[in-house]
């Protein structure tokens, strides 16, 4: 599945210029694959590749292809410096990243250093062609589920952030939160500490104020953080 974003309607290419591709991978197979499925296409064709990334900069440099097809995994120089350095020397090409790498950081480092867009190679072929067209009209082309998982562990991380900002907890407040985490009932928090299941109930209401909680499941996901749950 993708996920792409309509590009502008302005600036779109003559229908009889061929869009012109640079492709870089160090693997030499799949690059004759790709080149074969691109050159079937009306509208664009292969004019160089490369190993590396150090070589496709230089052949970009004399080709000043229309669209960048670039690996992240190559020897030497990888695919994100090369991005940057691409667009830092010829900011008029599009940059679309061919990868293996599913780790939502990849998405991240490919989109800072300049990438308009990312496809997976485990993607259909006809995916890959419509990216192309798509980066190259001026929009934007992204693997759906890997989008959804970068979307996820940024508000993760958001959230983690806001934790580490939440109010400290005296001793008492951190025993009760434990024990809930634990999965205790509030009957049997209270006879471990000698207070009335009214107060555990208090503590526990306070608690979910106080650090912004709301649900159980915050709450172990908030002793995990604290390593309270390595204890038992």
């Amino acid at each position: 599945m993708s996920m792409s974003h309509a590009p502008p309607k302005a600036g779109r290419r003559s229908p009889t210029k061929k869009l012109r591709i640079l492709l870089a991978d160090d693997h030499t197979i799949l690059r004759q694959g790709l080149r074969a499925l691109i050159n079937m296409q009306s509208d664009m064709e292969v004019v160089a590749e490369a190993a590396n990334g150090v070589e496709a900069i230089e052949k970009a440099e004399q080709v000043l292809p229309d669209v960048a097809i670039i690996d992240i995994s190559m020897p030497g120089m990888d695919g994100a410096q090369a991005t940057e350095l691409l667009k830092r020397k010829l900011p008029q090409i599009n940059i679309l990243a061919l990868t293996v790498q599913e780790d939502p950081s990849y998405l991240s480092q490919m989109l800072k250093a300049g990438a308009s867009g990312y496809v997976l190679k485990r993607a259909a072929a006809d995916e890959l062609i419509n990216a192309i067209r798509m980066v190259t009209a001026g929009g934007h082309y992204l693997d759906a589920e890997l989008t959804t998982r970068f979307v996820a562990n940024h508000f993760n991380q958001q959230q983690l952030e806001a934790a580490e900002k939440r109010p400290a907890l005296s001793k008492r407040e951190q025993d009760v939160m434990r024990l809930i985490a634990w999965g205790y009932t509030n009957k049997e928090i209270a006879l471990a500490l000698n207070i009335s299941v009214k107060t555990v109930e208090t503590y526990k209401a306070r608690l979910m104020v106080k650090l912004d909680l709301r649900s159980r499941v915050d709450i172990v996901r908030y002793a995990l953080r604290q390593g309270w749950l390595d204890e038992k």
